[in-house]
């Protein structure tokens, strides 16, 4: 089996003059990314790191941090990258709960700093290990041992520290490979955060086959659009929140896109408005969608062609499982759903987590008979496209109906001035829970709340229709993948 250290070293000998990526006015071929790698691991060693030891890494997206993703685990070490968006109190608990020896970080640390025996800076203290190194590390690394601990985002709660080996990563850079149809002259550009592995995991396969990577230090519309024509971009995986900004930008600052050949979307469900709209403004791009968590390395079902499903039966589904994953969906008792009927969705495959990190009550509970326990709710169909309706614990009950916030949202999202959207229940004395939104306008459009309240009114029943329909001002609260936090809504709504 293999390991994080066969990409690269595949690709420094089949394709070491090639530009591996590109990253501002930088750019390294295969052969210079795999040489700064092996230094990185080198200088790591030199400061004390061993085998198993973990190296947290803080930092925006950068060919750095591309180099850590390959370098640290080759190295026979672990790599722990942080949340960007998290408050230090939070970085610290994560540096202190995975035992992190070294901080690699492009910021003033914080709290942080405080459970790391060493703090190398980004970029002058990060070169100046690599210059300081030479040679390389003969590790002796397994597929099983771990290559990395990626920190949930915490939409549900407190994160956890997802335990991917070797072999999950690999496992998923075929997966991928295959369910976006890479091939050797494909451009991809990195925008979304690197610290998620939706962000990071594509370009373990890229590398297999010699494509280039084009890095964006953050998302921003912009500069991705900016970046699509003037690298001619031929993939790009943002999650929905991104692409509806991108659509917005497209909208108002057209660009030569006509590169792009795939535009997917993964890390939450999507509003069928967003795709038609997508569709319209990017018009020769193949829409797909791809399902996964992290503790999934990511991908577990993918729909192509996406643009093809509207206004058919296949219109909203999140698509098949991938080659080499399988996916059922169970009732709370454990036995297998019929077509169509819903229940949480179960994942396996060489991908799956090994389980969370110094958490074994967590892994007990997600992992059970080689099963992942998801957490979503949803339903295959007769010819096995997944169907995810809602996260088991954001689905609403009331008056005794199963509300999916989902479906309400979409409905929401069906609406011309609504930029974003989140749905939720809150407590009610005469239901149990009323659903409840929270929406925010395009730039310059207003409406009054009772207006979306009719419009849902003529898409949905009206028990789903949101009892109270907020306006917010400021972007809903966002994980650093991108997904909107929910948790974080409800509970100021509860301290009201």
């Amino acid at each position: 089996m293999l390991t994080l250290a066969d990409p690269l070293e595949y690709a420094r000998k089949c394709f070491g003059d090639r530009v591996a990526v590109t990253d501002g006015e930088q750019a390294f071929t295969y052969a210079e990314l795999a040489e700064r790698c092996d230094r990185l691991g080198v200088g790591l060693a030199k400061v004390g790191v061993n085998h198993g030891d973990r190296v947290a890494l803080l930092s925006e997206n950068s060919h750095r941090f591309l180099e850590a993703f390959f370098g640290v685990p080759a190295a026979g070490m672990v790599l722990v990258p942080l949340n960007t968006r998290l408050a230090h109190t939070e970085l610290a608990h994560i540096a202190r709960h995975s035992g992190a020896r070294v901080l690699l970080t492009d910021r003033e640390p914080g709290e942080e700093a405080n459970p790391v025996e060493h703090v190398v800076d980004m970029p002058d203290g990060y070169e100046q290990l690599l210059a300081d190194a030479a040679g390389g590390i003969q590790a002796e690394v397994r597929p099983d041992d771990i290559a990395a601990l990626f920190y949930t985002g915490g939409t549900t709660g407190a994160p956890k520290g997802v335990m991917l080996t070797h072999g999950n990563l690999v496992a998923n850079a075929f997966n991928k490979t295959l369910a976006c149809s890479l091939v050797s002259d494909d451009v991809f550009l990195a925008a979304p955060a690197m610290f998620h592995v939706a962000g990071i995991a594509p370009l373990t396969g890229l590398a297999w086959l010699g494509g280039k990577s084009v890095i964006a230090p953050r998302f921003d519309p912009s500069l991705c659009l900016d970046l699509i024509a003037q690298h001619r971009v031929t993939i790009f995986l943002p999650v929905p929140t991104m692409l509806a900004a991108l659509v917005a930008e497209q909208r108002a600052r057209p660009r030569d896109v006509s590169s792009l050949r795939l535009l997917g979307h993964a890390g939450s469900p999507i509003a069928t408005e967003l795709i038609r709209q997508t569709h319209e403004v990017f018009p020769h791009a193949e829409l797909a969608q791809f399902y996964g968590a992290t503790e999934t390395s990511s991908v577990v079902t993918r729909l192509r062609h996406e643009e093809t499903t509207l206004g058919t039966d296949l219109a909203g589904s999140c698509g098949q499982p991938a080659m080499g994953v399988a996916v059922r969906t169970v009732r709370p008792d454990g036995s297998n759903c019929e077509a169509g009927e819903v229940g949480e969705v179960l994942a396996r495959s060489n991908a799956v987590t090994v389980g969370y990190w110094d958490n074994p009550q967590a892994t007990a509970d997600a992992i059970r008979d080689g099963w992942y326990h998801t957490g979503d709710l949803g339903y295959l169909n007769d010819r096995n496209f997944l169907f995810v309706v809602d996260r088991a614990k954001d689905m609403i009950v009331s008056g005794g109906e199963n509300v999916y916030s989902v479906e309400v949202e979409d409905a929401l999202y069906r609406h011309p001035a609504v930029s974003e959207a989140a749905v939720f229940g809150v407590p009610d004395d005469k239901w149990g829970e009323a659903v409840h939104a929270i929406v925010v306008m395009h730039a310059g459009m207003e409406v009054d709340p009772e207006d979306l309240r009719r419009h849902c009114r003529a898409l949905i029943a009206g028990y789903k229709v949101p009892k109270v329909v907020e306006i917010s001002e400021d972007p809903l609260p966002k994980s650093g993948p991108g997904k909107i936090l929910k948790r974080v809504l409800r509970d100021r709504h509860s301290v009201r």
